[in-house]
């Protein structure tokens, strides 16, 4: 690699040798975790590694925006974590074949009951690359209406759910203050700050 490849900024794909791989946890849910034995690329004879992989089919992350700027957000319980997060709606890609925008646009409706006629792509980014294939799609809905679920039953946690809406003025102001920290929420805020939205957008005064 020369000087000028070295310094430009941009992530490229690898892959180094995996000499043997092992299941750890698989069933007939869509995430997995297998343990990887992984080699150097540049030193064939030396020692391998283990390194542990969650097999994550990605996530759709869905910033809906009214015509008054208000975001449609959600109080959700995790257990990990054990804490009730300000989120937005949001949803695995776990139907085969279907595009992360379909995917996005389902997840709005049987989550908040809400359909968009404006979508915008704002990026897709690996969650935690250090652990996991997850890559999370993010999505800017607007010209928004109410439907119904189309069918959709909330289960489980997703049944307690609370929908309501803020200002995106008032939600950077939460990630900015500490006082929201769901890592999508955070990055989606980024992404429509650091874009040029014109007149409607929800970053305007």
């Amino acid at each position: 690699m020369d000087e000028s490849e070295a310094h430009v900024l941009q992530d490229r794909p690898e892959s180094w040798p995996v000499e043997a791989t092992e299941d750890l946890f698989r069933d007939d849910w869509v995430v997995a975790l297998r343990a990887d034995l992984v080699r150097r690329p540049d030193d064939p004879d030396g020692d391998t590694f283990r390194r542990l992989v969650i097999e994550h089919p990605g996530a759709v992350i869905v910033l809906a925006v009214d015509d008054d700027g208000r975001v449609c957000l959600l109080r959700q319980y995790r257990h990990p974590a054990g804490r009730q997060f300000v989120e937005l709606p949001a949803g695995l890609c776990d139907v085969d074949g279907e595009e992360p925008e379909l995917t996005a646009r389902r997840e709005l409706r049987e989550e908040v009951m809400l359909e968009a006629s404006e979508w915008t792509h704002l990026g897709s980014f690996h969650s935690s690359p250090g652990i996991s294939e997850e890559v999370m799609h993010y999505y800017l809905a607007q010209g928004l209406k109410q439907v119904d679920r189309g069918g959709f039953t909330p289960q489980h946690e997703e049944a307690e759910m609370e929908v309501f809406w803020a200002s995106f003025a008032d939600l950077t102001q939460a990630v900015i203050g500490g006082r929201v920290a769901d890592a999508p929420v955070a990055l989606a805020v980024l992404l429509v700050v650091g874009r040029a939205l014109d007149d409607r957008g929800p970053a305007r005064e």
